[in-house]
């Protein structure tokens, strides 16, 4: 008689309830998970990880769950690709702290999109025009504000050539609203809540970072990529607008075992999993084989690069 078969627990830190992270953990956990004793695929069953039971944790999103997967208490998690870059080689918001050096990549997502809002009748056209402007860059230890310093630099800009401010998004937009506030960056998937109530109150601009400055930024910061946020996506921006994305990433730890690390890739992009995050939520539809080595600073866990090996997405 055979053995019953010993369950294995995986778990994937995610963000809050009200974000994007927490409902893609979900599809994601349901579709890699194959309890002992479940029906197989072929008749009708989870096409996951034999024996696996996966769960998404709401967590507080990029740097607690880069911390978790550091200290063992969780098998992995979700993070913007700056994050991850940073902890791993110990600079940006992770200078002042030890490198997260087994921090390993499972996959890049979806993107994460950085918008930088203008007030319509501030004149701000490019990222430039922000000089002596209101601008704010987010809080202190935000991915944001080092993002914002990076984008700024790369213009020959920087926080003393702007009236900086360091506020949340939706604080910058109330203040916006009241006339306080010029401009603000905000990194997050399109429509964004907050960007969205502001547009319908307010005139804004989409303000595009592109060309040679921003193609400069992508060749020095391998955790970007290029983005464009559709025509119409906010009330009153009419034309595309192009700028710079982070990938949301799915990391874990190289002390996860590689077998297991590669049966739940293979996982992720099998066709009934497509399905799953095709129908489960908007930014499901991003998430795809063919970009899911992109924008990637850390490297992968060798599970998932094989499987990406094997799937010719991943060349030498």
């Amino acid at each position: 008689m055979a053995l019953a078969q010993q369950p294995q627990f995986f778990r994937i830190g995610t963000g809050g309830t009200a974000g994007t992270y927490y409902p893609i953990g979900g599809l994601i956990a349901n579709a890699i998970s194959n309890p002992p004793g479940s029906r197989p695929c072929d008749q009708g069953g989870s096409c996951g990880v034999p024996g696996l039971i996966a769960t998404a944790l709401s967590a507080n999103g990029s740097v607690a769950n880069v911390n978790a997967i550091a200290g063992g208490t969780l098998e992995s998690g979700f993070s913007q690709s700056d994050v991850a870059t940073w902890a791993h080689s110990g600079t940006g918001i992770w200078e002042d702290r030890p490198a997260v050096e087994k921090l390993r990549a499972i996959a890049n997502l979806y993107p994460e999109t950085i918008h930088l809002v203008a007030s319509a009748d501030s004149g701000i056209k490019g990222v430039a025009d922000l000089e002596g402007k209101r601008v704010s860059l987010d809080e202190p230890g935000s991915g944001t504000l080092v993002d914002a310093r990076i984008i700024l630099e790369a213009y020959g800009l920087s926080e003393d050539k702007v009236d900086a401010q360091y506020l949340k998004p939706d604080q910058a937009a109330e203040r916006m609203r009241d006339g306080a506030m010029d401009a603000f960056f905000f990194v997050g998937g399109f429509p964004a809540g907050a960007i969205a109530e502001l547009a319908s109150q307010h005139d804004i601009t989409l303000v595009p970072i592109s060309g040679g400055e921003a193609d400069g930024v992508r060749g020095e910061y391998t955790f970007f990529a290029k983005n464009v946020v559709p025509a119409g996506t906010y009330e009153g921006v009419e034309g595309d607008v192009e700028t710079l994305s982070v990938g949301a990433q799915w990391i874990t730890s190289a002390d996860q075992p590689e077998e297991l690390v590669y049966e739940i890739t293979k996982a992720l992009w099998n066709d009934n999993t497509r399905k799953l995050l095709d129908a489960g939520h908007q930014k499901g539809r991003q998430i795809t084989l063919e970009t899911a080595t992109d924008g990637v600073g850390i490297p992968f866990h060798p599970g998932a690069e094989k499987f990406y090996r094997e799937a010719g997405v991943l060349k030498d």
